[in-house]
């Protein structure tokens, strides 16, 4: 008789440069984006959008941190971290946020400890 266990540790979860998809993911585990997304996206814990990340949709996660672009609403539970090379089209909601310089954001930012969860269940 087999035995099914989990994994250890967390799972993360890749989508190469070069890879299209259209649609909404939802992610248990923790998630990079090199390449291009029509969609919203679910993660529970951490994704990250390289340089090459084009997202066009809803972000909610718990930490994030971006170097692509990223076009529509980000709600991030704890910290939420634009690199230099970041371009953000849309509201964004977190609990902590850090810009580096270079990074470019269009749209509003608000800042609240519990205020990314309930934004993000209302939409």
């Amino acid at each position: 008789m087999s035995k099914e266990t989990e994994p250890s540790g967390r799972q993360i979860n890749i989508i190469g440069a070069g890879t299209n998809i259209n649609g909404d993911i939802d992610c248990n585990g923790d998630m990079r984006i090199d390449g291009k997304v029509v969609g919203n996206i679910k993660v529970s814990g951490k994704i990250v959008i390289g340089t090459t990340g084009d997202i066009k949709g809803q972000i909610t996660c718990r930490n994030s941190e971006i170097e692509g672009k990223v076009d529509g609403k980000i709600f991030v539970d704890e910290l939420l971290l634009l690199k230099s090379t970041a371009a953000i089209l849309g509201d964004i909601t977190t609990s902590k946020l850090a810009i580096e310089p270079g990074a470019t954001f269009t749209g509003n930012c608000k800042m609240d400890n519990s205020a990314a969860k309930a934004d993000a269940s209302k939409k």
